[in-house]
């Protein structure tokens, strides 16, 4: 149930964005650059980052989306709550999991990130613009699961299900447009 009486008792993140269009807009033309412009990473793999950091904040929203959108893009089903379980034994591709663990570093401990946890990611032939893009998506996703939890948003497996396909569809362009 969301805390802002102004929206409905089963308010989704699209009636914040519609609710809120001043901040909204913004903010989903920075998803679609971050999460579906040019980067080293598919888009099934910023959408598995997300969907990662998503679940380590026990974000239930936007890890069920996420997971979706992340499986819609060719990510194995059952990969993300894998990694989120255990990164060591998922199913996740081996260059992945050092993106990964810099990412859950991070989101758990960012003051304790060191050059070693970049170098990883370098060892694992992923190059500084990598880096970058999964810095964005880590911290897009860390600012989302607060925004999404701040307000209240719930919402259940049929919703995510419906909303991950339309993400994988539509990018995040095409969810802006829904807002008109």
């Amino acid at each position: 149930m969301s805390y802002l009486s102004s929206l409905p008792e089963d308010a989704v993140l699209t009636d914040v964005f519609r609710a809120f269009p001043e901040t909204s807009r913004p903010l989903l033309d920075y998803h679609e650059v971050v999460m579906r412009g040019p980067s080293p990473f598919t888009p099934g793999e910023r959408e598995l980052i997300a969907a990662y950091v998503s679940g380590l904040n026990a974000c239930d929203y936007c890890h069920g989306v996420h997971t979706v959108t992340a499986q819609a893009c060719g990510i194995a089903e059952g990969a993300v709550p894998a990694a989120v379980a255990d990164l060591d034994a998922a199913p996740v591709d081996e260059r992945m999991r050092p993106v990964l663990r810099y990412v859950a570093r991070l989101t758990r401990d960012p003051a304790g990130l060191t050059q070693a946890d970049a170098d990883a990611v370098f060892a694992a032939g992923w190059d500084e613009l990598a880096l970058h893009h999964a810095v964005m998506v880590c911290a897009l996703f860390n600012f989302m699961n607060r925004m999404v939890e701040g307000h209240g948003i719930r919402a259940g497996a049929d919703y995510y299900a419906m909303s991950g396909r339309r993400l994988e569809q539509v990018g995040y362009a095409g969810l802006a447009r829904l807002l008109e």
